[in-house]
């Protein structure tokens, strides 16, 4: 695995690939911002939020648990609820959410989360972080694989 950079105005934002899909890091989204970490955990705490991860488990993970996900949405909203894409990958074996330490560690979210966290964010943002993510996607498959091994951006 290795870690691609696309710049979104002026922002370095970085993006791995494991198993074939993309992931893209929300942190360095909200980098910039005076309250970055606090945006991603409240993100997280959203029930909505906790819903469209739920469904694009459902869709692209036959792993998912969904039983443990159901208590998840029960404590959703509640003052005392917090949620981590740690413990949110801990406790329903999710896969569209990463969180690692080491070499390549941070939380990275697949392109589809990660473009519907940006959503919330900044739509303009959102659109520009799309066509960045497309052109490097078009520069790179056509002369290298994109799995990280011979290309570089």
């Amino acid at each position: 695995m290795s870690k691609k950079t696309i710049t979104v105005e002026s922002l370095p934002i970085g993006i791995i690939n494991q198993d074939g899909e993309d992931y893209i890091s929300p942190n360095d989204i909200v980098r910039e911002s005076e309250n970055g970490t606090a945006i991603i955990e409240n993100w997280l705490r959203n029930k909505n939020t906790l819903e469209f991860l739920a469904v694009w488990e459902e869709i692209y993970n036959p792993n998912f648990n969904s039983i443990e996900f159901e208590g998840i949405k029960n404590e959703a909203g509640l003052n005392r609820f917090t949620m981590s894409a740690k413990q949110w990958t801990a406790k329903t074996n999710a896969i569209g959410l990463i969180a690692k330490q080491g070499r390549y560690g941070g939380t990275y979210a697949h392109k589809d989360i990660a473009f519907e966290f940006t959503s919330r964010i900044s739509p303009k943002f959102k659109r520009f972080l799309i066509k960045e993510f497309q052109r490097l996607k078009d520069e790179v498959v056509p002369t290298a694989p994109w799995n990280g091994i011979s290309a570089e951006v």
